[in-house]
């Protein structure tokens, strides 16, 4: 954003293939479609934040060009319409139109595609088949599993990695330093921690947390990130093993009361630091964490959190007896 005549103007430059980071492969094979100009249908999968919807547009607009592009794409959200009548009124309508210009055809772009019923995706592979010569379908999604397997086979897959902390780190300092916010080092860690992997998530909370304060520090990230820090986790965990089960449960009631974090949080942040353990018998870890899969299924089904996580410590304080 920039301050133009008092009125903030947004500088808009699309990126390009070229800058997308961690997913060489990835990129490598999309560029050989870009030079071709041949594109065969394309599935996208893997963790969020990692470049899947950044990437479908960046190989959108190298294909058609600023023109181009906004005749010749669509992009839908499937998480909001996820129904069969989706596919049979919107996506197939804009697939048997002719495509405009000097393109040999449109691009559909089908964001969480794994949230689409088993009946949409039905339909949505019968449109693939009817309409694949002037069209093609990009579908993005965080499972690939969850799409049915007769559309995994006409797309040619592309599964993203999470984005190293190395370049989650650079990618902080630089907007850090574009935007006049300053974070410590113990801010930087913490975001790392937090977004594991996802730079979405960090660009997020990099922007929550200057908001609070003049600078991003370590307890300002976790605060407004809703997680615990790790080391009153640890420090909790550590307790319970000692056989001091009232001081672990005490942390643990002020972490839910007075910081307002979640149980599943709590019990994924546990799970984090079990195994990054060293004074922890391997044995012991093995134990803890089938306990700890036993919590979390009973946490989904409805179990009150409280005596989920009590009944959690008091069976590391017995292991830790052991």
């Amino acid at each position: 954003m920039k301050l133009e005549d008092g009125v903030w103007t947004e500088k808009y430059r699309p990126i390009t293939l070229n800058e997308i980071v961690n997913q060489g492969e990835v990129v490598e094979r999309l560029k050989v479609f870009v030079e071709t100009k041949t594109l065969p249908h394309l599935l996208f999968a893997g963790p969020p934040g990692t470049g899947k919807t950044t990437a479908a547009l960046c190989l959108a607009h190298d294909l058609f060009g600023e023109e181009g592009l906004r005749s010749n794409f669509i992009e839908l959200n499937a998480s909001d319409e996820r129904g069969i009548d989706t596919i049979r009124t919107k996506v197939k309508d804009f697939a048997r139109s002719t495509p405009l210009g000097k393109f040999p055809y449109k691009i559909i772009c089908l964001d969480e595609a794994d949230n689409l019923t088993s009946d949409a995706q039905q339909a949505l592979r019968r449109t693939m088949e009817l309409f694949s010569r002037n069209c093609r379908f990009i579908l993005i999604c965080n499972y690939s599993s969850r799409i049915i397997e007769p559309i995994q086979s006409r797309t040619a897959i592309f599964r993203f990695v999470k984005i190293p902390d190395e370049e989650i780190r650079e990618r902080i300092s630089h907007i850090s330093s574009q935007e006049d916010v300053k974070v410590t080092e113990g801010g930087l860690q913490a975001i790392l921690y937090v977004a594991e992997g996802d730079l979405r998530r960090a660009i997020n909370v990099l922007q929550a947390a200057s908001a609070i304060g003049s600078e991003v520090s370590e307890e300002t990230v976790y605060s407004i990130s809703g997680r615990a820090h790790p080391h009153e986790i640890r420090k909790m965990i550590e307790l319970a093993l000692k056989g001091k089960f009232a001081g672990s449960r005490e942390i643990l009631y002020n972490l839910m009361l007075k910081y307002g974090v979640s149980a599943p949080d709590i019990l994924y942040q546990i799970h984090r630091e079990i195994i990054s353990l060293d004074n922890v018998k391997e044995d012991q870890k093995t134990s803890l964490l089938e306990y700890i899969g036993e919590i979390d299924y009973r946490l989904s089904e409805g179990a009150h959190p409280d005596i989920q996580l009590s009944a959690l410590l008091a069976k590391f304080a017995l292991i830790g007896s052991l």
